[in-house]
């Protein structure tokens, strides 16, 4: 493998830099990855500083790495987007993303209407709009075609009731992309169609859940007789779920993950140094086997994106690094709240007052045990660590289905 940059390459990767370096200012961003983890951790002031930085990487054009140029895009390659990516982990500045560049924005840009386009496009470009996902339903999980939130024609509108789950950002978002059942008699993945639904609606609410980090990053959202606009169907009715397929060839390579992973390292070590780089000689060891696999993570998204360079989909590849970066977060949180001792389960937001233990000697204002709390859901969120391994046996291996 040629770990050099094409000159070409070289030369987009010094404008990132040079772009992050005049621009961007530690922590700007908040460091958050997304903006439902800005809001959902550090509430309306992150949300603000978050969204400034979007504005930021909208004048350079950067707000849409995939999209096309016709419809404000930035156009780029898959190298440059994962240049892109690479960098600004590197900087710990929020890449931009989330459920409207990523989903919501390429499945309008394939089968939107002219004035659906006009409507939502500008907003996601702009950085100001933020949009949620309402597939999942406490019932429909990976079967997701099973889901049961109804929408019946009435007139000019649809008729929505049911409810979602773990629903990212809903408390944040403008619009939301929404699956329901608009033919209860056809076979589940023909009856399903696909809603732009104004948040703002009367008849939807919005439920925070509390995750064990006591951060409310996603919530259940309920709808009671939500009228939606017949315009607001996107394609044809009945044919939400091959809708719901549709994304531009985004770079997935997970190198932002990988990359922060290292960063999280480096903290520690940092950290040692500063409490006087005293440390156990098993610790030593400890923290050495995780410099070793953040590098192992950064390998296999070098991987992953050479495949997509080549033209090739990456598949139980894209499995492998998902599975591996996610045990690996966890491993780096432990190796964290060890090496803090008993200080590190303290977390500074504590309630107590300010001048109880939690609030005065929790290590980097109590980063650590967030840091392992939220970890958990690594194995989780994006598909479980048993469904990963499940395609790399199958797809990777070619071992029979149990």
């Amino acid at each position: 493998m040629d770990f050099r940059d094409t000159p070409e390459d070289a030369g987009f990767r010094k404008t990132v830099q040079a772009f992050l370096a005049a621009d961007y200012k530690p922590g700007e961003g908040g460091e958050a990855r997304s903006a439902y983890q800005a809001g959902a951790d550090g509430g309306p002031e992150a949300m603000d500083r978050y969204q400034k930085w979007m504005k930021k990487l909208a004048t350079k054009g950067w707000i849409a790495p995939a999209w096309p140029i016709e419809y404000g895009g930035a156009g780029m390659s898959i190298m440059q987007q994962f240049v892109f990516n690479e960098e600004l982990a590197k900087a710990r500045a929020p890449r931009p993303g989330g459920i409207g560049i990523a989903m919501a924005g390429p499945t309008i840009i394939v089968y939107g209407t002219d004035e659906q386009k006009k409507q939502h496009l500008s907003g996601m470009l702009s950085g100001e709009d933020i949009w949620c996902q309402g597939f999942s339903e406490p019932g429909s999980g990976s079967d997701l075609a099973s889901l049961q939130t109804t929408a019946v024609r009435d007139g000019d509108d649809y008729v929505v009731n049911g409810q979602k789950i773990w629903t990212s950002g809903a408390q944040f978002a403008e619009r939301m992309i929404l699956l329901a059942r608009t033919d209860p008699q056809a076979p589940k993945h023909k009856g399903i169609s696909y809603f732009l639904l104004d948040m703002k609606s009367p008849g939807v609410t919005v439920r925070p859940l509390i995750n064990m980090a006591n951060s409310p990053g996603f919530n259940e959202v309920f709808f009671d007789n939500v009228r939606i606009p017949a315009k607001d169907l996107l394609g044809e009715e009945n044919r939400g779920w091959y809708i719901g397929t549709t994304t531009l060839d985004f770079e997935r390579s997970s190198i932002g993950t990988s990359v922060a992973q290292t960063n999280a390292v480096d903290d520690l070590l940092l950290f040692i140094r500063e409490r006087g780089g005293e440390v156990h000689p098993t610790m030593k060891l400890e923290l050495a086997e995780r410099s070793i696999e953040a590098e192992t993570a950064r390998l296999l998204s070098y991987r992953v994106i050479t495949l997509q360079n080549r033209g090739q989909v990456p598949n139980h590849e894209a499995s492998a690094i998902k599975l591996y970066a996610g045990e690996l977060g966890q491993r780096i949180a432990a190796s964290s709240i060890k090496l803090a001792g008993l200080y590190g389960v303290l977390d500074s937001k504590s309630k107590l007052g300010p001048d109880h233990a939690a609030n005065r000697y929790a290590p980097r204002k109590g980063k650590f045990v967030r840091g392992y709390l939220n970890a958990v859901a690594g194995t989780i969120a994006g598909g479980t660590s048993e469904v990963q391994r499940g395609i790399i046996a199958g797809r990777g291996l070619g071992l029979p289905r149990g």
